[in-house]
């Protein structure tokens, strides 16, 4: 299952980052790492993008860029 695909208010974990090494860079330095816990808080009118909380931060990313993110539901 990869972020994208998330509820608001799911929480689930962090499992793996795939993509290039810039996507995977950036995701990496706004806090979305293995192992951390991750919250949907807000989607936008059209679905895309949407509002995760991660690392006490809350940042919003577009679809394309949260298919990079592998996540895991059985971590809560």
């Amino acid at each position: 299952m990869t972020l994208d695909e998330i509820q608001l208010d799911d929480l689930v974990m962090v499992e793996k980052i795939s993509g290039d090494f810039a996507i995977k860079r950036r995701l990496l330095d706004l806090g979305f790492i293995p192992g951390a816990y991750v919250k949907c808080v807000l989607i936008s009118p059209f679905k895309d993008p949407k509002a995760y909380q991660v690392s006490g931060n809350i940042i919003a990313l577009r679809k394309s860029d949260a298919r990079n993110i592998g996540v895991n539901y059985e971590a809560n």
